[in-house]
């Protein structure tokens, strides 16, 4: 199945052999260790990091309570009246659902996904850009999208993508994508890569958004065992990438059903990083907001502090 797929979700395998998740995941660990697939969250993959592009329907199994908590977060990022791109991906069609809510915003994607999301969403204004279809991701890709974006200026642009490493950025697994991608970055002042967790130091073959163009990465924390992806985590931020942790509601201190993880930023815009972390987390940068209430001194810092909280 993972042959056939790319990937597949333990949910599904255990369905297809009818035994239950814990002793598919025990079969998984050993293909592991035999070099035959690797494990992700939720799931398994083809071995290797270059591995071709899984299907819309396997890639939407995997991680989705990840997605969904990113999806939220990122959507307090987006304000009334704005105007964003927003690229094709599962984590980007959850985040769709939810800007229907936001009055007088306009989206401009190259995702049938995304444009479904938001098509009776009387507030919100979508535009399509040109190009052929890629049926795998229900994305338009080719010259046609890429040209239709020029000359366009927006406020944000929201991706997602294979892999997400410090050294390379976002990138991945087809050429087409990657450069459709590319030019909805050039259409934006600002980046947010939406990337879960499992993401996180995978590096595939076509980079779209090197390191230094990402303005903030919202991605959920890593378990205590995933050491790769928490150090990934650390080094996206050392590089000046302000990173939030999809957590618990900010103002209400509650966290989404099965969630209990803080929210945490890195670092807050004109903020010094600090050098003390907590043990088994995910680096010295992190920082919850109850901290940074704790520790403003200023007018200045505290309204920062509770913008944070609002968002």
């Amino acid at each position: 199945m993972v042959r056939a797929n790319g990937a597949v979700s333990l949910r599904e395998l255990a369905r297809v052999v009818q035994t239950s998740e814990v002793t598919v995941r025990r079969d998984v660990r050993a293909l592991e260790a035999e070099g035959l697939l690797d494990r992700r969250h939720g799931g398994a993959v083809l071995p290797g990091g270059f591995t071709r592009e899984s299907g819309f329907p396997q890639k939407s199994h995997l991680s989705t309570a990840e997605k969904t908590a990113i999806a939220d977060l990122a959507a307090s990022l987006v304000g009334e009246g704005e105007a964003i791109v927003v690229g094709a991906g599962t984590t980007t069609q959850e985040l769709a659902r939810r800007l229907a809510r936001v009055p007088g915003l306009t989206v401009v994607t190259n995702s049938l996904l995304v444009a479904q999301a938001l098509a009776h969403a009387n507030r919100v204004e979508v535009v399509m850009t040109g190009g052929t279809l890629r049926g795998s991701n229900y994305a338009l890709v080719g010259s046609g999208a890429e040209q239709s974006l020029q000359g366009l200026r927006v406020s944000r642009a929201f991706l997602s993508g294979s892999g997400l490493t410090a050294e390379r950025g976002l990138s991945t697994s087809n050429m087409l994508s990657a450069s459709v991608d590319r030019a909805l970055v050039q259409a934006a002042a600002e980046v947010v890569v939406l990337a879960d967790h499992t993401k996180l130091g995978a590096d595939t073959m076509f980079q779209t958004v090197p390191t230094e163009l990402i303005t903030r990465l919202v991605t959920d924390e890593p378990p205590l065992h995933d050491e790769r992806a928490a150090a990934e985590l650390q080094a996206l931020a050392d590089q000046g990438v302000e990173v939030t942790v999809a957590g618990p509601d900010a103002e209400t201190g509650e966290a989404p059903p099965g969630d209990r993880r803080p929210r945490r930023d890195m670092p807050l815009p004109g903020q010094r990083r600090t050098t003390t972390g907590r043990a088994g987390g995910l680096g010295p940068q992190l920082r919850s907001a109850s901290s940074l209430s704790d520790q403003a001194s200023s007018s200045g810092e505290r309204a920062r502090v509770a913008d944070l909280r609002r968002r």
